[in-house]
C-alpha cells in the first residue's frame, strides 16, 4: 500500500468514527508511528482533517460530533475512566451529573453504588439511574435539546445553583493547551459552570480524544476542577497547570 492510498484510508476511518487515535491507526495499518504522524500531519496541512493530540478528528469548532457517533467512540477509554472514578464516590453521596457520553458511562458505572442523591440535567442520566429504587434523582428543568436529552437554559442553571451537593461530574468537549474546558453550546456551559460552582469536589472525565480538540465556547479552565480521570499522558502543558492548582491526575 502506498502513502496516497493509506492516507485515503485514514480519511475513511476518521470519517466513519469521528476520532481516531495513533495507536489505532499504527495497528490497522501495520506502520510505524512515525509514519502515522507524518500522513496525519501532511492530511492536517491539506485541511482534509483536524490534528489533535494523539490522533485526528473531523470536528469543527461549532459543532460537535453526532451523538450516536460519540456513543461508540472510544468505548473502551470511556469505561476504564468510568470505572476509576466511581471508585471515588461512596454510597450514599450527593451529586450532580452533566451532559455527554463519558458521562453516561459514568452513570451506568454508578448502580452498583446505594443510596445515592443525584441532581442531573441529562434525561440519558436519570434514565439510567432512575431505576434504582435506593437512588433518589431530580431532573432540573429547562429545554430538552432533543439530539443528546441534554437539559439547558435559565430555568436549569437557576434549578443547579438551588443545591450543594458532595460531587459535580462534568465532561468536556475539548481541552485547549492553555488548560481551557471548550464546549459548543453556551446555554449547556452555563450550567456546568454553576455545577463547578456548587459542588464541593468537582471530578471531570475526559478521554484523550479531547486534547487539543477545537469548541468555541469557553467553559473554564482545568485548574477549577480537584480530579481530572483520562486514559492518557496529557500534554506537558496541561500536566504543569494540574501540578500548578494541586489538581489530581487520575491516568487509566
Amino acid at each position: 500500500m502506498n502513502q496516497q492510498q493509506r492516507q485515503a484510508l485514514i480519511i475513511e476511518k476518521i470519517q466513519e468514527h469521528g476520532f481516531v487515535t495513533i495507536d489505532e491507526l499504527v495497528e490497522h495499518f501495520k506502520v510505524t508511528p512515525q509514519t502515522v504522524r507524518r500522513d496525519l500531519n501532511q492530511l492536517a496541512k491539506a485541511q482534509k482533517i483536524s490534528r489533535h493530540h494523539g490522533g485526528a478528528g473531523t470536528e469543527s469548532s461549532t459543532v460537535n460530533t453526532d451523538y450516536q457517533t460519540r456513543k461508540i467512540t472510544d468505548l473502551h477509554s470511556k469505561e476504564k475512566i468510568a470505572a476509576e472514578l466511581v471508585q471515588m464516590i461512596p454510597n450514599g453521596a450527593s451529586l450532580f451529573i452533566n451532559i455527554g457520553t463519558t458521562i453516561e458511562t459514568i452513570a451506568r458505572a454508578l448502580l452498583n453504588h446505594k443510596g445515592l442523591q443525584v441532581v442531573t440535567n441529562n434525561l440519558n442520566v436519570a434514565s439510567i439511574l432512575g431505576a434504582k429504587e435506593d437512588f433518589t434523582v431530580v431532573i432540573a428543568g429547562g429545554e430538552v435539546r432533543h439530539r443528546d436529552g441534554g437539559v439547558m437554559g435559565e430555568a436549569t442553571e437557576d434549578f443547579i445553583k438551588k443545591f450543594r451537593m458532595d460531587f459535580g461530574i462534568i465532561g468536556i468537549s475539548g481541552i485547549d493547551l492553555d488548560g481551557s474546558l471548550l464546549d459548543f453550546d453556551y446555554r449547556e456551559v452555563r450550567v456546568a459552570q454553576a455545577i463547578i460552582e456548587n459542588s464541593r469536589q468537582v471530578l471531570l472525565a475526559a478521554d484523550q480524544s479531547k486534547f487539543g480538540r477545537n469548541a468555541m465556547v469557553r467553559l473554564g479552565n482545568i485548574s477549577q476542577v480537584d480530579h481530572f480521570f483520562t486514559d492518557a499522558t496529557p500534554p506537558d502543558e496541561i500536566k504543569q497547570i494540574l501540578v500548578d492548582h494541586q489538581v489530581t491526575l487520575h491516568l487509566v
